[in-house]
């Protein structure tokens, strides 16, 4: 069921585009398809990595993620878009009523909910600490060792949107986010299963847009119509994430002066197509394909399709090379 939201002209001009990911809402959607087989190319070394490695105390957290289905809303506040620190101390903020709003939301849908529950319904400061403590415990097992990749992913689609933007090109961004998302202004008409029919009005309040590797195949909001507004929605996947690896031995021998100035123009422009680097390295269309690839291999840029555009943008790896 599609849910529509409307902007007038002053949201338009307050559209603002995720720098990093989100630490919370890459736990929570992780956690729906945690406990789900689909998407096997992509999750599936992820989830035999991860399942044998959470404790039962943490296991009992997923409780609050049904895969499918409405999940608290307290558990991916607004504050997170600030880092893992920012989110956790939103979420020991919580007020009250929205912990036993959101909780009893979740029951109604015959959801067994954890055993500390209860006590977190009714803001008791010990289960809100505990459910602060399982999100970490979660977040260092199953997302930090492939947070490097999960970022590298999300600056390709950082680059797709910055060449909209600094065009003017909003309606262009708008239109190609996501199959899911169509763009009929002043109307962003957000399709996928499940969720009831409705009509969000931003009134001013603009609308904050989330690419998120864990978001699978539909784009996903916050259900109360009253929180900041935020559209989340997936990132395109050619290939799994791995974890962060270690440099390896043999970079050093790929670091000739037009590989180092691939590296440099990457870095520069925060992703370029390969015309583009070619262009802005001076070399041929095929030498830049030539050294991206073996660039690539190396593992110090990544390639990654974000809507109709193929980007390179160089990797945390990378990064640190040119650091270095």
């Amino acid at each position: 069921m599609p849910v529509r939201i409307h902007f007038t002209d002053d949201d338009l001009a307050h559209i603002r585009l995720a720098q990093t990911p989100d630490p919370l809402w890459e736990a929570l959607l992780s956690m729906h398809v945690l406990q789900t087989n689909t998407a096997s190319a992509v999750f599936g070394p992820w989830r035999r990595a991860v399942r044998p490695e959470l404790p039962a105390p943490v296991r009992e957290l997923l409780r609050l993620a049904p895969p499918h289905g409405y999940s608290p809303d307290f558990l991916t506040p607004a504050g997170a878009a600030g880092g893992l620190e920012a989110g956790i101390g939103a979420l020991l903020s919580t007020p009250r009523g929205r912990l036993r709003h959101d909780l009893l939301e979740l029951s109604r849908a015959g959801r067994k909910l954890p055993s500390w529950a209860p006590s977190l319904a009714e803001g008791d400061g010990d289960a809100v600490a505990h459910l602060a403590q399982a999100l970490r415990a979660y977040i260092r097992i199953a997302l930090a060792p492939w947070w490097n990749g999960i970022r590298t992913r999300l600056d390709a689609e950082r680059s797709l949107h910055d060449r909209f933007l600094t065009k003017g090109h909003l309606d262009g961004l708008l239109g190609r986010l996501h199959p899911g998302l169509s763009w009929r202004p002043p109307v962003l008409e957000v399709s996928g299963p499940g969720g009831a029919d409705r009509d969000v009005r931003l009134d001013g309040r603009g609308l904050f847009v989330l690419p998120s590797y864990f978001c699978w195949r539909y784009p996903t909001l916050l259900r109360d119509p009253t929180l900041p507004v935020v559209v989340v929605y997936p990132m395109a996947h050619d290939t799994a994430v791995g974890r962060t690896a270690r440099p390896r031995p043999s970079l050093g021998a790929l670091l000739g002066q037009t590989r180092t100035e691939v590296l440099e123009s990457l870095a520069e422009h925060h992703g370029m197509t390969t015309t583009e680097l070619a262009h802005g390295v001076g070399i041929a269309p095929a030498t830049a394909s030539h050294h991206a690839g073996i660039l690539r291999e190396a593992g110090l840029l990544s390639t990654s399709r974000a809507g109709q555009a193929v980007l390179h943008t160089l990797t945390p790896l990378g990064l640190a090379l040119l650091d270095g």
